[in-house]
């Protein structure tokens, strides 16, 4: 194995799937990283590799945290990539590679984590994001997906598509090569409100858990998050009512959402219209100040 891992473990796993949540890409509303420290905390995972991060990463862009306690410095924490091995609720063997999307190195860091699958026989790759959408807080959570495979493609239903240039994270280039290996691979991309994406939004964290199950068959126990959501749901539709402008706004943003076209797309049609993005941004700024000003509602 390439000397970019460090491995801690060698566990014997039954054609695991990999799950891939990295710091650094898209994640509106924080919904990946809380999917994934979910995943983390209900399926017992022990990291068993980790990667170098001095050849990875840019410690002036990704600097460790330096811990001070009267003065003296007491410890560093370190950013670092590291994969992990856990079980899901019906005892499926899982991989997830957590931690910070490499700054360097991309083609070898692709190669060891291929080498990985390859190695663990892996049945499936799954990477989670998020982006913000003219979507509403009172609507469920609407779910893009991304693969290269055509097959993977077909078969899942049900997803938002979209067609646009974008510049690509790491999550890509795992895909492609998986996808080259033969191994199928899939982004599954949560859709938060754009007036809170800055804010953490558990129901986008939660969509991607359920997602899993759809498309790996994966079982993950969330209820923490589910509690987590429905409090911020609530929190939300409380401060929206304050203000006759939030309320309008969100309204707008469901008569869009609920008069779209469906995300189911039969064979052969083109990218799906989600309607057009409504001319809420000065709203939008005017709400994520407002929740910012009320910290007693945190």
């Amino acid at each position: 194995m390439d000397s970019l891992l460090v491995h801690h473990e060698n566990p014997e796993l039954d054609s695991p799937v990999v799950v891939v949540a990295l710091e650094g890409w898209i994640d509106a509303g924080s919904a990946a990283a809380g999917a994934m420290s979910s995943l983390l905390a209900s399926s017992g995972a022990e990291p068993i590799a980790t990667f170098d991060s001095d050849r990875l990463l840019d410690h002036r862009a990704r600097r460790p945290m330096m811990h001070l306690v009267n003065g003296m410095i007491t410890s560093l924490e370190w950013p670092a990539t590291e994969l992990h091995a856990g079980v899901d609720g019906a005892g499926r063997d899982m991989l997830m590679l957590t931690g910070a999307e490499p700054d360097f190195e991309w083609a070898a860091f692709t190669r060891t984590v291929m080498d990985l699958i390859e190695d663990n026989e892996a049945s499936m790759l799954v990477y989670l994001g998020a982006y913000p959408a003219p979507a509403p807080h009172t609507r469920p959570v609407s779910l893009s997906i991304t693969t290269s495979s055509e097959e993977v493609s077909e078969r899942l239903r049900g997803y938002v598509r979209g067609s646009l240039d974008v510049p690509a994270g790491i999550h890509a280039v795992l895909d492609t090569e998986a996808t080259r290996l033969g191994i199928p691979a899939v982004g599954l991309w949560a859709q938060v409100p754009h007036y809170i994406s800055s804010m953490s939004y558990p129901a986008a964290s939660l969509a991607l858990l359920e997602a899993l199950d759809d498309v790996a068959g994966l079982q993950v126990e969330a209820k923490d998050l589910a509690a987590e959501a429905a409090a911020t749901r609530d929190r939300l539709d409380r401060l929206v009512a304050e203000n006759p402008e939030h309320v309008a706004m969100v309204e707008q943003l469901e008569t869009v959402v609920d008069t779209a076209e469906p995300v189911e797309e039969p064979p052969g049609a083109g990218p799906i219209n989600i309607g057009d993005i409504p001319s809420g941004d000065e709203l939008a700024e005017e709400f994520q100040r407002f929740l910012e000003e009320r910290p007693d509602e945190g």
